[in-house]
This record gives structure tokens, C-alpha cells and sequence, in this order.
């Protein structure tokens, strides 16, 4: 379904396992971000109601994920750290077409934001099936199916909003730049990294 070229190292899960509080500070501030993402969108593109009704849907539930793991986070007597960069998003947003116009800009913050939400997914998927932790494995599958139902979400408005535009060529060229970009991470215990 998602058709990322590079599966994540399954040995991602032991780097994240030696430290539970750092995964779960960034996993917290990646929901934050993802929640500003979809008000970004609309606030940029607020001519569109069907998009404005779906995406404050998908922010709220960006921040109740954000408040979930903030009470994993004090549940486990740690203490919500600095927001992270995330130097997996800044890449990705690289590849998107700057100066375009307002139709192309909205189509590829769609498909870069289905793409954050691919990856998310995949590595949810991958906690879920391989940490050794039952809360945070059950955890994880839950936010799996969301952050599926939020790929989808983008990637449905991208085609809609699309028109005159090779949308799924596009996809295509972000899942490959994505693919390249992806080989430099894996090897923190960050959700992207």
C-alpha cells in the first residue's frame, strides 16, 4: 500500500529500545509538527471546505497523539524534552517545486505530507510487531492504522486537488527521492532518524 522503496533495518527497534525516553520526546514533538503541518495547509488553502473539515479532524487527532504519548512520557516518570529538528522532514522538503503555483504548491505539501505519514506508519508497523515493550507495541499498532488513515487523507486530496497535474508521476519521483534520502537514517533512536 505505501510503496516506500527502503524498508527500515528491523535493528532500528534495538537502537530505539536503549533509550525509551528519547523515541518518545521526538515520537511527542513529530505529532506536535504534524498537527502545525495541517493547519499550515489550511490556512494556506482555506477556499477548500471538504479539505478544511478532513484535515482539523487530522490535526486534532495529531495533538490528542501528542498529548498520548505526553502521558506515557510522565506515566513512566520521564520528562518531555526539547523539541528535536527532524533533518528527515527538512530533506524531504527539499524536494518540493518552490516558486510553482498555488495548485502545484498544494499538491506536493499534500504528497510530502503522505510520504512523512508513510514512513511514520512503516516505522509504527515495525515498533509494533518487534519492541519488546506490550504498552508501546500495542501503542503503536493503534497509531499505525491512524497515521494509514493520514496518508490516505493526503494522498486523496492531492489527486482531488490535482487537476492538470501528473499527481501519481509526482508521487512516484517523491517516493524515489524519498528512498535515497531514507539510506541516512535508521540509526538513532528518533522516529525518522
Amino acid at each position: 500500500m505505501l510503496g516506500l522503496k527502503l524498508e527500515t533495518d528491523p535493528r532500528w527497534v534495538n537502537i530505539v529500545e536503549s533509550n525509551i525516553e528519547e523515541i518518545l520526546t521526538d515520537h511527542a514533538w513529530c505529532e506536535q509538527k504534524a498537527a502545525t503541518n495541517a493547519i499550515s495547509i489550511i490556512t494556506l488553502n482555506s477556499e477548500h471546505t471538504e479539505l478544511v473539515t478532513d484535515l482539523l479532524t487530522l490535526a486534532q487527532e495529531e495533538l490528542q497523539h501528542f498529548e498520548m504519548v505526553h502521558e506515557i512520557i510522565k506515566k513512566r516518570g520521564y520528562t518531555l524534552g526539547r523539541e528535536r529538528k527532524d533533518s528527515y522532514v527538512n530533506e524531504l522538503y527539499k524536494f518540493m517545486i518552490k516558486g510553482g503555483s498555488r495548485q502545484q504548491s498544494l499538491v506536493d505539501r499534500l504528497l510530502f505530507s503522505a510520504m512523512i505519514e508513510a514512513r511514520s506508519c512503516e516505522r509504527f508497523k515495525l515498533l509494533s510487531t518487534k519492541i519488546k515493550d506490550p504498552e508501546l507495541a500495542t501503542f503503536y499498532r493503534d497509531l499505525m492504522i491512524s497515521e494509514a488513515g493520514h496518508y490516505t487523507t493526503f494522498i486523496g486530496f492531492a489527486r482531488k486537488y490535482g487537476a492538470g497535474i501528473d499527481v501519481n508521476k509526482r508521487w512516484e519521483e517523491l517516493i524515489q527521492f524519498e528512498g535515497e534520502v531514507i539510506k541516512n537514517y535508521g540509526k538513532s533512536e528518533t522516529i525518522h532518524g
